[in-house]
């Protein structure tokens, strides 16, 4: 199997822009390779990105984004098309209103994780909704008042920022990790952390590796949808965007 170079990972570093350049470094099971990105490899609950990529007057659609070993990336474009060489220099779109859903819901989902402070099972992102399945025996009392607590967080428009942690503290702080079934990446040295809310006003950190709103406002209205037992000690809460 061929090895190639990690991707500049432009999707975590400025993840609203919404193209860039980059050239391809090989291909990969009818996929290719290319040296940056701003679309975002399917990970952690949160879908692939899709697209469009351009060169030299041609154009393919891109209809997921994939990780490979050693951080490099490859873009999957649509079954049958013919894809730019090795060496093109390529212009990739994003699919802004897909990715900014994702982004919405992934944001809206760690402060799911706040109003129900339960150990997370596993969870999933989509364009419109969303969910996440908690360690939780009992069905929610009272659902009304738990949306309320969601869409009360959402509309104090907090600031939701990235920092970086070294293994070692993470290892030393094990109540930061939320999910019970994946585990953030380590290994590295350090790993990334998202907070919502700064200071004394700071209601979320924890490691995520996925794409966010910057405030929270931006999420706009939310509502839970089905409250679904999967388990003798697991439900799964679905939320959906309202707009």
């Amino acid at each position: 199997m061929d090895v190639f170079p990690a991707c500049t990972p432009l999707y975590r570093t400025t993840p609203y822009a919404r193209s860039c350049e980059a050239e391809v470094l090989g291909h990969a099971d009818g996929a290719v390779v290319v040296s940056a990105s701003v679309f975002y490899p399917a990970g952690g609950g949160q879908p692939g990105d899709q697209g469009m990529l351009h060169w030299a007057g041609l154009s393919a659609r891109v209809i997921d984004t994939r990780k490979l070993e050693g951080g490099a990336l490859a873009l999957v474009l649509d079954a049958g098309t013919q894809g730019p060489p090795l060496g093109a220099q390529v212009m990739m779109e994003l699919d802004w209103a897909l990715r900014h859903a994702h982004m919405r819901c992934h944001t809206a989902l760690h402060l799911l994780s706040v109003v129900v402070p339960l150990p997370v099972t596993g969870g999933q992102i989509g364009a419109g909704r969303g969910r996440l399945d908690f360690d939780m025996p009992d069905a929610p009392e009272d659902r009304e008042a738990l949306e309320a607590a969601l869409n009360a967080l959402i509309a104090r428009d907090l600031p939701v920022t990235e920092d970086w942690i070294t293994d070692a503290e993470l290892e030393a702080n094990p109540g930061l990790v939320k999910t019970m079934s994946v585990k953030p990446p380590m290994g590295q040295g350090r790993v990334r952390m998202v907070g919502i809310g700064l200071g004394a006003e700071r209601v979320d950190w924890q490691p995520c590796g996925g794409t966010h709103v910057a405030r929270t406002g931006e999420i706009g209205r939310v509502s839970l949808g089905k409250i679904e037992k999967k388990g003798k000690n697991n439900r799964r809460v679905q939320i959906l965007l309202e707009g």
